[in-house]
């Protein structure tokens, strides 16, 4: 049955997020999922960048759209003293600051961890950098593709022989947001047992080498560099994307009782048993022979033919979506994982949530995306700024906001 309460267990934390693109945002976003106050501060004018970022619907970023929802917008120039003092009071009623700056920037603009937490010594402040604070790299900037080279990541992605492909979707952003997400909850968790506050140090280069651990493993455990296989695996076989007679399909046959089984829907008697191919170890020292057998295979039935085969037998396989089809699915439909909001220009928006679901609550996105400087004025006042206060600040630019017809003020 559904839960009648729903499940913030953060309703009572307070975020001042000041990071920007994807792995900060993200993990903004998330803690705004799990009920935290989340206060997106941004630069005048521009904002995030990736409110710049193509492409664009009625002159909003869908990136953007994609990781900033649960959020409230205060738009504010940390050069000037007036913007400065403002995110030094937020600070200090603050419990969790994500900081993104590179390098040095962050102590120029005084909103360094030394700085915040001599205001709020139980602020739990997190710093997302690209290789680390320490280091002959320390003072780099971090991007998604530069650790996935960095890492070793793309040297095994690609077809053999062919060229090397990244992963599309900012793996090493996206894991370092919910890596410093993990970090902020234990360090939560900390702090009311001890009533301190904490430094988090996260980075990309950590977050591509720990997505890299069992790679790792198995290079130390044998000497061997991993290959590009494509879309094969290197322990497992056959485990990859196999040519139906109408279109792609991925199988994944993960143990020996699943390869027997896999023989007897795909009419392979004759080899189940075959020395070269009886064991896994056989198939993966003879990856091509094996490779070139079932795809002999698998080319005679179409897709809908072997997922309706290999399904009831047990066989892991899956047809190759695109987006939309995966999006559409009956499965993602039921887990309800899709959230809904609506947005000042867009109307209703569509947000993938928070990939953890309490009991069966469903999943919300109680704020959209914000406008840049949206909540500027409702922010200064409760920390209370008087009107006249507020106009000022706006006169000079130290603060900006949006207004109700859509024009920055």
């Amino acid at each position: 049955m559904a839960d009648t309460k729903r499940m913030a267990p953060l309703k009572n934390v307070t975020v001042l997020d000041l990071s920007k693109v994807l792995a900060g945002p993200l993990c903004g976003q998330y803690l705004g999922e799990l009920g935290a106050r989340v206060i997106k501060v941004e630069p005048v004018g521009t904002g995030d960048d990736t409110r710049a970022w193509l492409p664009q619907d009625e002159g909003q970023s869908a990136t953007f759209l994609a990781v900033n929802h649960n959020k409230r917008s205060l738009a504010v120039d940390l050069k000037s003293a007036e913007g400065r003092t403002v995110v030094h009071k937020l600070a200090a009623q603050a419990d969790v600051v994500l900081q993104g700056f590179g390098g040095r920037t962050a102590a120029r603009l005084g909103v360094d961890y030394e700085t915040l937490s001599g205001i709020n010594p139980k602020l739990i402040y997190c710093e997302i950098s690209g290789y680390g604070r320490e280091g002959p790299m320390g003072e780099e900037p971090g991007y998604d593709v530069m650790l996935q080279a960095f890492s070793g990541m793309i040297s095994t992605m690609g077809e053999p022989g062919g060229n090397f492909a990244r992963a599309s979707f900012s793996p090493v952003d996206l894991g370092t947001g919910s890596f410093a997400l993990s970090g902020i909850l234990a360090a939560l968790l900390e702090r009311n047992q001890t009533g301190q506050g904490q430094y988090l140090d996260v980075s990309l280069l950590d977050t591509s080498l720990g997505l890299m651990s069992y790679m790792a493993q198995n290079y130390w455990r044998t000497g061997q560099i991993p290959r590009r296989m494509g879309t094969g695996h290197p322990a497992m076989c056959p485990y990859q994307a196999f040519r139906a007679a109408d279109g792609d399909i991925m199988l994944g046959v993960g143990n020996d009782a699943q390869w027997q089984r896999f023989c007897a829907v795909a009419g392979l008697q004759d080899h189940m048993e075959a020395p070269e191919f009886a064991r896994n170890a056989d198939r993966v020292r003879n990856f091509d022979a094996t490779v070139a057998l079932v795809q002999s295979r698998m080319e005679t039935r179409t897709v809908a033919e072997w997922l309706g085969a290999l399904k009831p037998a047990g066989i892991a396989c899956s047809a190759i979506h695109t987006l939309d089809q995966a999006l559409d699915h009956p499965q993602v439909a039921a887990r309800e994982l899709i959230v809904k909001s609506r947005h000042p220009v867009l109307g209703e928006v569509r947000n993938v949530g928070l990939p953890v679901r309490f009991g069966r609550q469903p999943r919300e996105a109680a704020l959209p995306a914000p406008l840049l400087g949206e909540h500027s004025r409702e922010i200064l006042a409760e920390l209370g700024y008087a009107d006249a206060e507020i106009a000022a600040m706006l006169a000079a630019g130290s603060v900006q906001a949006h207004t109700s017809t859509g024009e920055a003020a």
